[in-house]
């Protein structure tokens, strides 16, 4: 009976804090994130410039990139919807809950795995429907004033508390619907887009069957030491999806694999085996692979000199990203202008949109704001992303990355490596049967390593 009392107490507990995180991770201010109209703006491979008619004015993309009429807006629409196209993946409230805890809500826990799904997402959209894609209605998404968002917040913590209690659960109706979406679409191939659009996001859902979602990653995540509710690395992150896709059953994903480069070193022969790995009398074709190296860019602080190398990396249009963020908090880096980073942000707690419905909103999968951030504010922790379609891009990405990686380094090492041949452990991937030995001992081991090194993040 006293047990009994002590797990109320603690579900209240449980409860009561995811409430409290539901309220921290909605309150969003009204701010302004201004563009230089002298320097390019590169977003993950692709260059665009803002022209003004009034030269003593700046740009300003405020929380949706609302451009004021008297500018003459060169490229900004296409950026914004270039932008807003991008799969945003932020906390969630009210999802069902996680095996083995009383969770309903990753608030304040799971930034990283967010943002590790953010850069997943940029690879299967680069896999299915290529870097020129953009949504249609990417331009559509309403943009709300202070005001709204403060009222909207304080409503959403009062229902959302009172839920937690009774235990109810209440789902938004969509606003973009797919019979009014497919209804614009001038052909077939469009409307394949927008299938695999839709089925991009599914995977990412909220429930325990989405393949990339929450709960499956942190099934995962407990291989490795990890559980519900602690806080994860950019490079554990990378090891948690990797095994993800590898265990992913569904049809459409047979040909694409991730390769995490080992203590900073990719072994060229290892990646092309996994990508080679389905060929057959009957498939003669190379799987895509998406390349997640961890990486430190110095010290205690990041260190200024990687810079270059960074923006770099983020002009490469088969780059996907970068997981990183600033000391405490994850973001995922898509682009930069000048010395600062263009970042999206999951700390924003939205509601939980049902997946498995034919018809549900896609609109709060898309953010209408880019922030910016000083490059010198990044923590040095993070893991960089790239997508190759076949062994031909792989082995034409490798080349160019050195190049870049030698002309960026003014140490004698460079920040990673592409080497020939395999690696000492190359049963690395290796595909087991025991469900709890998912992870190889030597895996375990540079996880564990990996947690201890790495910055905490909330």
């Amino acid at each position: 009976m006293e047990a009994t009392g002590t797990d109320e107490v603690d579900k209240l507990k449980t409860k009561f804090i995811s409430a409290w995180n539901n309220m921290k991770y909605s309150w969003v201010l009204k701010t302004k994130t201004y563009f230089s109209r002298n320097s390019p703006v590169l977003l993950l491979g692709k260059c665009y410039h803002f022209k003004y008619e009034d030269e003593d004015k700046t740009l300003s993309a405020g929380s949706g990139c609302t451009i004021e009429d008297h500018v003459i807006a060169g490229n900004v629409e296409e950026f914004r919807k270039d932008f807003i196209s991008r799969i945003w993946l932020t906390y969630r409230e009210e999802f069902p809950q996680i095996e083995g805890s009383a969770l309903t809500t990753d608030c304040g826990w799971g930034c990283t795995l967010r943002t590790g799904q953010m850069l997943l997402a940029q690879g299967l959209i680069l896999h299915f429907l290529g870097r020129a894609w953009t949504w249609p209605d990417a331009l559509n998404i309403e943009n709300s004033d202070s005001e709204s968002w403060t009222s909207h917040t304080v409503k959403k913590f009062t229902a959302s508390f009172e839920a937690s209690l009774s235990g109810e659960r209440e789902l938004k109706t969509p606003k973009i619907s797919l019979k009014e979406t497919i209804g614009k679409y001038s052909d077939d191939h469009e409307m394949r887009n927008e299938v695999y659009h839709r089925k991009i996001i599914s995977w990412f859902g909220d429930s325990p069957l989405a393949l990339f979602g929450l709960h499956q990653l942190i099934e995962y995540g407990k291989k490795s030491g990890k559980k519900a509710g602690d806080w994860y690395g950019p490079a554990v992150v990378a090891h948690i999806l990797r095994k993800a896709v590898e265990e992913a059953r569904h049809p459409d994903l047979q040909g694409i694999t991730i390769y995490v480069a080992q203590d900073c070193t990719v072994y060229n022969c290892d990646v092309i085996d996994k990508q080679s790995a389905s060929m057959t009398s009957d498939n003669a074709d190379d799987k895509a692979v998406i390349i997640l190296v961890p990486v430190r860019l110095g010290g205690e602080r990041t260190n200024t000199d990687y810079l270059e190398f960074v923006k770099g990396i983020l002009s490469l249009e088969y780059c996907v990203g970068i997981i990183g963020g600033k000391p405490k908090q994850s973001y995922y880096f898509a682009g930069f202008q000048d010395d600062s980073l263009i970042y999206m942000d999951p700390h924003y707690c939205q509601s939980f949109v049902d997946v498995s419905i034919k018809d549900f909103p896609l609109e709060t999968f898309h953010c209408p704001s880019p922030k910016k951030m000083s490059f010198r504010k990044m923590d040095p922790s993070c893991t960089i992303g790239f997508y190759c379609r076949n062994v031909q891009d792989f082995e034409r990405a490798s080349e160019e990355i050195t190049k870049m990686l030698k002309f960026s380094s003014k140490e004698k090492y460079p920040l990673f490596t592409f080497v020939n041949g395999h690696s000492r452990d190359y049963d690395f991937t290796s595909t087991t049967t025991n469900e709890e030995d998912l992870f190889s001992e030597d895996e375990k081991k540079r996880l564990k390593r990996f947690s201890m090194e790495e910055f905490v993040l909330l």
